[in-house]
């Protein structure tokens, strides 16, 4: 297997720019523009394109809507769901770190739906891999890479300092 790969933080920190820039092309006003971060994950990086474009965030929390709960039990440190506003007629846009098999994504709608009917629902990521275990794409990705099953995508955004924000693909072995 071959050693851990990292990216350079500039590079984390452009794809996190070309996503907040191309949502704000998609959504020029956005006054119904709600962005949900799925915990653990994708919530400091909800928090991040939210400042950048002005809008609202909040929290899914997935944990009772996994598939995999027997196998991965809730974190201590889970993050509770928080939605500021009511998601029904909005538009909702789901953040994540890494799109692997589609699988939380899948969880996060179902959570979603528990508090409302939004008028759309729209899926961004930091990094979409292969891998799709579910009909689910990305409306907007940072970066696309090609890493293998046997590779583990590990991010970690720093809400204190940034400067500290890595990605790293680690070798893996998958729970069959």
């Amino acid at each position: 297997m071959p050693a851990p790969k990292s990216f350079p933080v500039a590079e984390i920190h452009a794809a996190i720019e070309r996503l907040a820039n191309a949502i704000r092309e998609r959504h020029s006003s956005p006054s119904r523009l709600i962005l949900l971060g799925i915990a653990n994950g994708g919530i400091e990086l909800a928090n991040r394109l939210a400042s950048s474009l002005g809008v609202q965030s909040g929290t899914l929390d997935i944990s009772f809507h996994r598939d995999d709960i027997e196998r991965h039990p809730i974190p201590k440190e889970f993050s509770p769901t928080r939605i500021p506003v009511d998601v029904s007629g909005a538009t909702v846009i789901l953040v994540d770190d890494v799109l692997f098999s589609g699988r939380t994504v899948k969880a996060a709608l179902d959570e979603l739906f528990d508090h409302g009917r939004p008028a759309k629902v729209e899926l961004a990521v930091l990094i979409d891999r292969a891998g799709r275990k579910l009909p689910v794409t990305a409306d907007y990705a940072g970066l696309a890479l090609e890493v293998p099953a046997s590779a583990k995508i590990v991010v970690s955004l720093d809400c204190a300092k940034p400067s500290r924000d890595s990605v790293t693909i680690i070798p893996f072995k998958p729970v069959v």
